[in-house]
């Protein structure tokens, strides 16, 4: 015969179990993509951090909400380890004379990286689109107040070495 207990304990473990698919399925349907997320004006890297600490000034539960959907845990390392194959350098030409950094970075230091491809568009602001290995978009990182040697040390963590044969 079985005891109450057991059942009690089979029962509880049953909801412990619904209860952490559940939290999984919540947390991962949470979160927005790249893409979604540029589009909400939460562009980069941001750690779930800083949307605790935009949270201590700001009150709009939405925006919280939106920022949380698009950030990344805060981790030993979380964003050091994220690796890409290349990137794509976008600018507007027209507004470039107001970047003389990336204006820097293009002319002396492109060549030293060269999965990083310069794309002009118009009325883009300067930014740094993170490629896969199947040159698909994976992230998106503003460089507006980029100093060069931040691009170049950046570009040098973030990006594969293509070895020379």
């Amino acid at each position: 015969m079985v005891s109450m207990s057991t059942i009690n304990r089979s029962l509880n473990m049953q909801k412990l179990i619904f209860a952490v698919l559940l939290l999984f399925a919540c947390s991962t349907a949470q979160q927005l993509s790249s893409k979604e997320c540029e589009d909400l004006g939460f562009t980069g890297l941001a750690l779930c951090s800083d949307c605790n600490a935009l949270a201590d000034y700001v009150k709009d539960q939405e925006l919280l909400s939106d920022c949380r959907k698009c950030c990344i845990e805060d981790s030993d390392d979380s964003t050091s380890k994220i690796i890409y194959s290349g990137a794509v350098l976008e600018v507007c030409m027209r507004k470039l004379v107001f970047y003389p950094e990336i204006v820097s970075f293009i002319e002396d230091e492109k060549e030293k990286f060269p999965s990083v491809k310069v794309q002009y568009s118009f009325n883009a602001p300067p930014k740094l689109i993170m490629l896969d290995d199947a040159g698909q978009h994976k992230e998106t990182i503003r460089i507006d107040n980029w100093k060069r040697e931040h691009i170049l040390e950046f570009l040098k963590e973030k990006l594969k070495l293509i070895s020379s044969i």
